[in-house]
């Protein structure tokens, strides 16, 4: 029989793995002879391939996390236990994955584990800034409050991916809208229109050649067309993963108008809010800035995030080399952080700026929700006019009108 296990080394490291025994005592000997502590151990029962769990259904969202936080703060001001207040947790959350990792993570920190260490155990959910917010609660015996700005701050960029997400919805409808009104016309309409304007012997108007030449290769080379596309859509993807393509990706998005005016801001905001954040919980500068450059989410700004690390630990400070990015970190961040360097006050500093930023990219999602919705109604409405004019002119010179 296989086992699921979960066990401490001697130096307290976790490890999770398979092993293969004839029973559950002989399971726990076998991994003790390999001087490992056995915290969790079930066994890994083989299902039928129409019983196993669909993983794309168990994703954990980070609404999930949001309110994992949320909870567990509240149940930390109400001075319920930490073991208890998971398993109260686990109770009530519906995501079958998310529950079993809470519940692995209350087994870990009944054994004797830290909870900021349970929770490193699980990357995926828990980021290395979440894990040291955590630790640096546990440090102070502030975790209570770690946990509530954390459930704030995962619900603010939470709230703005929804907003930017509900801002594309309306799009996509109008891009599918148009893509099936034209297979439809050029699969359907287009030929038999030109049947009949064939028979007529008339001189075509240029837009209804154009418009037949474009069905026709569409029924005829349509496939290989669509193929392609995919092909070297497949490809750009495949590319973007790689280091050289989400360098060469985060590059050209931060040049595109408008777009990358509003992803430099979202990226300073992130930058600033986490570094505050982490230096007012007491974290090192040098590792506070080695975990917001792990999460600031661009290539470009976590290389200069990297810079400035190792420039701030041969003792540079962070506004001067700030200051040879300018495009990357306005002047105004510049000021205001060299401010807080000299004043002691760096945290406090940047949290203004956070307050800045955040607001324009508020103001500048609304403006994109504006303008975006007359222009794909003007988009779609050409489209269809055009096809009409391609259609209907010649029907009205044959018709004598």
């Amino acid at each position: 029989m296989k086992f699921n296990y979960q066990a401490r080394s001697k130096k307290g490291e976790v490890q999770i793995g398979m092993v293969e025994a004839s029973s559950r005592e002989a399971a726990i000997l076998l991994l003790q002879k390999n001087n490992l502590f056995v915290t969790f151990l079930e066994r890994a029962e083989t299902k039928p391939f129409y019983a196993k769990k669909i993983k794309i259904f168990e994703k954990v969202s980070k609404k999930d996390i949001v309110n994992f936080s949320r909870q567990l703060s509240l149940m930390f001001k109400s001075k319920i236990p930490l073991i208890q207040s998971l398993h109260s947790i686990a109770d009530q959350i519906k995501n079958p994955a998310f529950r079993e990792k809470i519940l692995m993570i209350s087994q870990e920190v009944e054994g004797g584990t830290r909870f900021s260490q349970a929770l490193s155990v699980h990357p995926k959910l828990f980021s290395s800034f979440y894990v040291s917010m955590i630790k640096a609660g546990e440090s102070s015996g502030t975790l209570s409050e770690s946990l509530t700005y954390l459930a704030d701050h995962l619900e603010r960029e939470y709230y703005l991916a929804s907003k930017i997400q509900g801002a594309m919805i309306y799009p996509a409808l109008i891009v599918v809208v148009v893509v099936v009104v034209l297979v439809m016309m050029m699969f359907f309409v287009i030929p038999n229109m030109t049947k009949v304007l064939t028979e007529s012997g008339q001189e075509l108007p240029m837009l209804t050649k154009v418009v037949i030449g474009l069905s026709d290769f569409t029924r005829s080379w349509g496939w290989l067309a669509f193929l392609l596309l995919g092909g070297a859509f497949a490809a750009l993807l495949r590319y973007g993963k790689t280091i050289e393509g989400k360098k060469t990706k985060d590059k050209f998005f931060l040049h595109i108008p408008f777009i990358g005016s509003f992803l430099r801001m979202t990226y300073i905001s992130r930058f600033a809010e986490n570094l505050s954040t982490l230096i007012s919980g007491g974290i090192p500068i040098v590792q506070s800035l080695e975990i917001t450059a792990e999460i600031v989410g661009n290539y470009v700004y976590q290389q200069i995030v990297f810079e400035i690390k190792e420039e701030v630990t041969r003792g540079e400070s962070i506004s001067k080399v700030m200051m040879r990015h300018p495009n990357e970190f306005p002047a105004i961040l510049n000021q205001m952080v060299a401010v807080g360097e000299k004043t002691g006050t760096l945290d406090q500093s940047l949290m203004s700026v956070v307050e800045f930023y955040r607001k324009e990219v508020e103001r500048a999602v609304d403006n994109l929700l504006s303008v975006l919705e007359p222009v794909m109604v003007v988009f779609l409405g050409g489209i269809v006019a055009g096809l009409m004019g391609a259609v209907l002119m010649p029907m009205y010179k044959m018709s004598g009108i």
